[in-house]
């Protein structure tokens, strides 16, 4: 993939990029937080909604993949119902400047029996709305596909659908106590200039900054630069950098590993990284070396909707997960890591009226150190 680096070293007069930027984006704070301009700390054991309450695999077996429109406002109520602290979804701005939410780079609907294929960001937003279910009673909408891994192209057909919806539709309509990860999304086949850049985190910081009022917010992004901008551009919310963590090799080198993406949070002063987590697994010994640097530690990837392999994570020392399977991993979540009662004593449950006894995995150090080196051989 390639993928031109923009640094924001190399954009001019950055200060007056915005209006009177500092004083606006500088006074508002997440709550339950502890945010500084050296290091974010995470005060427990995060779980947070991929693309709220799941993201959407339409080729999957498994029903619960399909079950709720991913990115959508049903999916983040949905996803409210759990004692999650975040949910991550994705932000792209149309045409028009109008930041919307949507994961995929194209879109692809269906319009007098022909497949049309178009870039989210060409659209107005009027277009991009006339897609999917409509919220208009009676009124239909163009029927939206999407491609396959496989490149086979198909409905997307869930069993809970929703109409497309705006980064503002998710500030008015969601539990205002729930925390968003909002995602800045930017296609890896574009070279972006640096007015592009800006035109899109303005527009998005606009919305956010209008809205936000003190739900938890934290700002993530593949791109670097587009990373870098935002955390010049605001001081109120934490931006962490996404990488695959070397499951994937791009043109810019500064994708490549834990170790590249560690560098370029300290050299921005971004407060944590969002890793795949068999990055994560394949080398562990990096997380010390994370944590060591005061920048906070999430993981994305499918083995986050695999109970023992989030308790393991928990146990290494990661800050936090992001999943697909919400109502199983924070019920894991629940059993697993919460503190124990004050007097030490294990929780007991009530089933059929005789206490059970939630009993969590005890490891030695010893047999953690073990299970650190067996990792990296089971993800090979």
């Amino acid at each position: 993939m390639a993928l031109k680096a923009v640094h924001v070293s190399d954009v001019p007069n950055l200060d007056q990029v915005h209006e009177n930027a500092s004083a606006l984006y500088a006074s508002r704070f997440s709550k339950g937080v502890e945010f500084n301009k050296t290091a974010y700390k995470i005060p427990k054991f995060l779980v947070v909604g991929h693309r709220g309450h799941g993201m959407n695999s339409l080729q999957s077996s498994d029903r619960r993949m399909k079950a709720i429109k991913e990115n959508s406002i049903t999916s983040f109520k949905a996803a409210a119902k759990f004692p999650l602290d975040f949910i991550e979804f994705d932000v792209q701005v149309t045409n028009d400047d109008c930041p919307v939410i949507f994961h995929d780079d194209m879109i692809l609907f269906e319009e007098n029996s022909t497949i049309f294929e178009k870039r989210v960001t060409e659209l107005s937003l009027s277009e991009f709305l006339l897609c999917g279910p409509q919220k208009e009673a009676g009124k239909e909408g163009k029927p939206l596909l999407r491609k396959n891994k496989d490149g086979k192209i198909v409905r997307w057909e869930v069993e809970r659908d929703d109409s497309l919806c705006t980064l503002q539709d998710a500030f008015l309509q969601v539990e205002p106590s729930l925390g968003f990860n909002i995602e800045l999304k930017f296609d890896d086949y574009i070279v972006y200039q640096q007015d592009q850049l800006i035109r899109v985190l303005q527009a998005i910081l606009k919305v956010v900054f209008e809205y936000g009022n003190d739900r938890p917010i934290l700002f993530s992004s593949f791109h670097p630069d587009a990373a870098l901008l935002v955390r010049k551009l605001q001081s109120a919310y934490p931006v962490f950098f996404l990488t695959n963590g070397g499951n994937e090799i791009y043109y810019d080198t500064r994708r490549n590993s834990l170790e590249e993406a560690a560098k370029v949070c300290l050299e921005g002063g971004l407060q944590g990284i969002v890793s795949e987590v068999r990055g994560i697994f394949r080398n562990p010994g990096v997380v010390n070396k994370i944590k060591d640097a005061q920048l906070s530690l999430l993981t994305y990837g499918k083995l986050n909707n695999v109970s023992e392999a989030v308790y393991m994570q928990h146990l290494m020392g990661i800050d936090g997960v992001i999943v697909d399977l919400v109502q199983e991993i924070t019920e894991a979540v629940s059993d697993m890591i919460q503190p124990s009662n004050p007097s030490g004593e294990d929780s007991l449950g009530e089933g059929n009226g005789v206490g059970e006894v939630k009993s969590k995995p005890q490891f030695s150090q010893r047999e953690l150190s073990f299970l650190l080196k067996l990792i990296p051989e089971l993800i090979q």
